[in-house]
């Protein structure tokens, strides 16, 4: 009787959001070109590359195109003498004529109430429904986790794609994913098996990633 092989290891994936902006908290910016991370997202982004930096088996760091997710790629990938390989499918939620709007007027819109509640039958007018960005970030991780089989990768991208990300590893609703929360230059690292995929943290802020097994 032949010995089975062993089970292949994990694809650890660390999703990391984009550092702090001056419109975080403020506005709703979207895909909007030329936002770039403030000086408190650049410390914020530093703090999480020197995390990131002491995992041993990291091997790509992918990034959103938008500036400020490239930003943050940057400074990560620097930390470890990396490039940043760019992946449109990490992009931001198209929020179409939503793009720029004030938190505060978002909210007092008829449309915030199935956004926060029944997400999963909600469209931008002129942008993605909800359904088609999750799609969008699973099929893009899925790409990059065959592209590096058994190793760790990094991937900056946006709030609502990551916890998107979170809810599909989870397998809980759409319709719940707005409960999970995702801050800036945040580490959330799912490892992908060849059947299933575990969410080891979320949300991450601070702490040794070896303590979660990544190394």
């Amino acid at each position: 009787m032949k010995d089975k092989k062993p089970p292949a290891p994990a694809t650890v994936v660390l999703l990391v959001r984009h550092g702090l902006t001056a419109t975080t908290g403020v506005k709703l910016p979207g895909r909007a070109r030329g936002l770039h991370i403030s000086d408190e997202g650049r410390k914020q982004a530093e703090a999480t590359a020197a995390r990131i930096a002491k995992v041993s088996k990291l091997v790509a760091v992918y990034s959103s195109p938008l500036e400020r997710a490239r930003e943050t790629a940057q400074i990560i990938a620097k930390a470890r003498g990396m490039v940043v390989r760019i992946d449109r499918g990490l992009l931001e939620l198209d929020i179409g004529k939503w793009t720029g709007m004030a938190i505060k007027d978002a909210v007092a819109r008829p449309e915030w109430r199935p956004i926060q509640q029944h997400p999963s039958g909600f469209r931008f007018d002129g942008g993605e429904s909800y359904t088609e960005m999750q799609a969008r970030i699973t099929g893009a991780i899925a790409r990059i986790v065959a592209r590096h089989s058994g190793r760790v990768l990094v991937a900056v991208s946006h709030a609502d794609p990551i916890k998107a990300a979170v809810a599909h590893a989870l397998g809980t609703p759409l319709d719940l994913f707005q409960r999970i929360m995702i801050g800036t230059a945040s580490i959330t690292a799912i490892a992908y098996s060849a059947s299933n995929a575990s969410v080891l943290t979320a949300n991450s802020m601070d702490g040794d990633l070896a303590a979660l097994g990544i190394k």
